[in-house]
């Protein structure tokens, strides 16, 4: 059970990593995308761990990243 609870940790720690390197993206597309990666990390966070508020709040921060990136027309 340690060996769940570490890895736990590290993709955690993995999930506010890419998080937080986002914010420092000055490209906007860069960013959604670097910051996609860490909202899907704390979906597998979240479900190592079972907590729905993670789960549903990243799923729906990935929604919106993917609406800009891909489906939102830009001028």
């Amino acid at each position: 059970m340690e060996d769940l609870s570490t890895l736990t940790e590290w993709v955690g720690y993995a999930a506010s990593a890419g998080v937080l390197s986002s914010f420092l993206m000055r490209d906007i597309r860069k960013l959604r995308m670097v910051n996609s990666v860490g909202c899907a990390l704390f979906v597998v966070y979240g479900f190592l761990l079972n907590s729905w508020p993670v789960i549903i709040t990243n799923v729906a921060i990935l929604v919106i990243n993917f609406y800009y990136l891909f489906l939102k027309k830009t001028v």
